[in-house]
């Protein structure tokens, strides 16, 4: 595409977003849940390696048996040495669990009620899909769908089967983020400006294999590769690096980008954007990663932009060579941040700004005071979940599959622009964006963080996405571009582990 035409769509109001009705999935009376005693009785589906990180099923574990009529029933993991110290850890405090290595054999038992879903991303569809088809009610991390296609599949099936489904995510936590998105709506700051997400966080590389690595005799390679072909292992680390490989994961704006992206999302009417561009690459190191640790994602919404900033490299590059040398970790003096904070969102409105981070949420006017902090009254997204599984209501979670796959679909639509894109020279990528103000001001930050970090964009170019139209309608790309996007909306499956075109 020619610069004339990406500064004139950027000149042009952004077509109007199609706004997506909730889904009302109330189901008969008869599907009630019928766990002995009227417990409710829980599988969780991926338990997890029991090594620093990579292990949200245990996460899940901890938080579900706190809550008063849930059992832990049965747990499920394709490696048997995550599986089996969970599993004695119940038997440590006389619980009965039944242990699976295959989540279809754990489906067909009758003594489940619901499952949590927390696998690698690759996994989410089928396991919710067959779960529901099953007639359990599911739990399901975050990103709720690994491609478009998958998402969409597994709203039907929550739908067709009359299915509890929660799709839980950082922007729906009490927290007082729902709070502070109302006093936004309700129009106290006037009109909304843009809306801007930051995920500065520094990440390290996760090495360079000299050689395909074994696959430990305790997993099961074929099950855990699932719906994705079977290919050499090209990772150190098994259980968890597989979020920046594009086969199983969906990089930075899949692992967090999501938390955030949801409330951007509801920060501007709820639905999707007609168009999404991106500028980055995968900087400062030579790894076995493909995902981007460095992004600028910019989707096109009314009322107001939302503009996503990523950056994994550290503030400068001191912090660099010390990670690198194995003298030190990155810490909060390494991150940098946008008016102050390193990660969260800053809504701009005519007559002030909302701060929305994770732990904290407040509303300054045009000099800065503070004016408003906002406190939770929405409920823990686990006990929402529970409370909706007995009253069949899925009107009453917080956040249903439609809304998870509406929020996922911003991190796939971000994900194939940059997919399809194309390395370009520093200069020409500044001539294609100058016509847009918010994008080329993120592209100034973007040099800016690069060059501390050493890494010369002369040298090694970003990549420059490319500008897609996006029929929220139909969820497939139109116009320029749109054949290479829309091949990227799904993924060609391995039987017998195939996501169904009709649920």
């Amino acid at each position: 595409m020619n610069p004339t035409s990406r500064r004139g769509f950027f000149k042009r109001s952004a077509a109007a977003s199609a706004a997506f009705a909730a889904a009302n999935l109330r189901a008969s009376p008869w599907l009630r849940a019928a766990g002995a005693n009227d417990d409710i009785r829980l599988a969780v589906v991926g338990v997890g390696s029991r090594v620093k990180i990579g292990g949200m099923g245990r996460n899940e574990i901890r938080t579900f048996r706190r809550i008063p009529g849930v059992r832990i029933v049965a747990l499920c993991d394709v490696d048997d040495a995550n599986l089996q110290p969970e599993v004695e850890s119940f038997q440590k405090q006389n619980e009965k669990v039944a242990a699976y290595a295959d989540v279809r054999e754990l489906l067909d038992s009758r003594d489940i009620d619901a499952v949590v879903v927390t696998t690698p991303n690759h996994w989410h569809a089928l396991v919710t899909i067959w779960a529901c088809q099953a007639g359990k009610d599911v739990y399901v991390q975050k990103p709720a769908s690994y491609n478009i296609f998958e998402g969409r599949q597994m709203v039907d099936a929550a739908g067709k089967y009359r299915r509890i489904v929660q799709c839980p995510n950082g922007s729906r936590t009490p927290n007082g983020h729902a709070e502070a998105l109302d006093y936004v709506r309700r129009g106290e700051l006037g009109k909304i400006l843009t809306v801007r997400h930051v995920h500065f966080s520094p990440r390290s590389s996760i090495g360079k294999a000299s050689a395909p690595q074994p696959i430990p005799s305790t997993l099961d390679y074929n099950l855990w590769s699932g719906p994705a072909p079977i290919v050499p292992l090209a990772r150190t680390n098994l259980h968890y690096d597989w979020h920046w490989q594009w086969l199983y994961g969906n990089g930075e704006l899949g692992n967090w980008g999501i938390h955030h992206l949801d409330g951007c999302r509801m920060i501007v009417g709820g639905g999707l954007p007609r168009h999404v561009i991106t500028i980055g690459g995968r900087f400062g190191y030579e790894d076995d990663g493909q995902t981007p640790n460095t992004l600028i994602v910019y989707f096109d919404y009314e009322p107001a932009p939302v503009v996503s900033e990523f950056r994994g490299l550290p503030k400068d590059k001191s912090f660099l060579a010390n990670a690198v040398a194995g003298k030190d970790f990155w810490g909060a003096d390494a991150m940098d941040s946008y008016q102050g904070i390193p990660i969260g969102k800053v809504i701009h409105c005519e007559h002030g700004y909302v701060i929305s981070t994770i732990n904290s949420h407040a509303a300054f006017d045009t000099r800065g005071r503070q004016i408003m902090t906002f406190e939770p009254t929405t409920p823990p997204l686990n006990d929402n979940f529970i409370q909706a599984v007995r009253s069949r209501r899925a009107g009453d979670l917080v956040s249903d599959m439609l809304q998870g796959h509406l929020s996922a679909v911003l991190v796939h639509l971000g994900n194939i622009s940059y997919r399809i894109g194309k390395t370009m020279p520093d200069s020409e990528i500044r001539q294609r964006v100058e016509g847009d103000k918010e994008l080329s001001a993120a592209y100034q930050r973007l040099q800016a963080h690069l060059c501390a970090n050493g890494v010369d964009l002369d040298k090694t170019p970003a990549t420059l996405g490319a500008m897609l139209t996006f029929d929220p309608d139909t969820e497939r790309f139109v116009g320029e571009f749109s054949q290479a996007a829309n091949q990227l909306i799904s993924r060609e499956y391995r039987p017998p582990f195939v996501v169904p075109e009709h649920v």
